[in-house]
């Protein structure tokens, strides 16, 4: 898997502003990410997915979504896919809150977000590396409680090489987002993916990291 990454370790705000994602996603020299690069993750994802579930993804929360280059991807799978994108950057909510299904939100307010679940499918690529660990405890149950499907929690810790902008990063074990995931009551089946209790008991012992 690709290990550049696109946010740090520094006691400094950062403002996800146009400029960020410009640097970041659309710089050529820079950008830690492309479409291809998302839309193989997503057709992962997806297949997943939907081998435990054995029906097709139908909806899809993407936490910390950016300008929503998964809704694309998603959609290109699963063209009527219900699609809820929450971001914490006002830049983007403001320019494409509208008109992809993008609401103003953190890691940490989930509970508190009315997001109407459950969902199929909860999104959180490259993101609770640089949240909190009390937020990351909030919303980790919180994806729980909105979760009737896979969960793909991206997420790189200390024992991963990892390049890109380092402000703001969290340097923490593998161990513990393991047990954080297993006390929100998420159980691993790999790559990145977690079932909560409602989809656990279609798992095979063996798919169960």
């Amino acid at each position: 898997m690709p290990t550049r990454r696109k946010k740090g370790a520094g006691a400094l705000a950062k403002s996800y502003d146009r400029a960020y994602f410009d640097r970041w996603y659309r710089d050529p020299r820079r950008r830690v990410a492309t479409g291809a690069d998302v839309s193989r993750k997503a057709r992962l994802v997806v297949g997943i997915a939907e081998a435990l579930l054995q029906r097709p993804v139908r909806s899809v929360l993407d936490i910390g979504c950016g300008e929503g280059a998964w809704r694309q991807a998603l959609r290109s799978l699963r063209p009527g896919i219900r699609y809820v994108g929450v971001d914490s950057s006002a830049y983007v909510v403001a320019r494409f809150g509208k008109i992809r299904g993008i609401r103003y939100g953190t890691f940490g307010t989930l509970a508190t977000s009315e997001l109407d679940g459950p969902y199929d499918l909860v999104v959180c690529c490259d993101v609770l590396q640089y949240v909190s660990t009390p937020e990351l405890s909030r919303g980790l149950g919180a994806v729980a409680g909105l979760l009737d499907g896979v969960a793909y929690l991206e997420a790189y810790t200390s024992a991963d090489d990892v390049i890109g902008d380092r402000r703001g990063w969290h340097h923490r074990p593998p161990a513990f987002y393991r047990r954080a995931f297993t006390k929100a009551g998420l159980t691993s089946v790999g790559m990145h993916c977690w079932v909560g209790e409602s989809l656990r008991p279609a798992t095979a012992a063996l798919e169960r990291a």
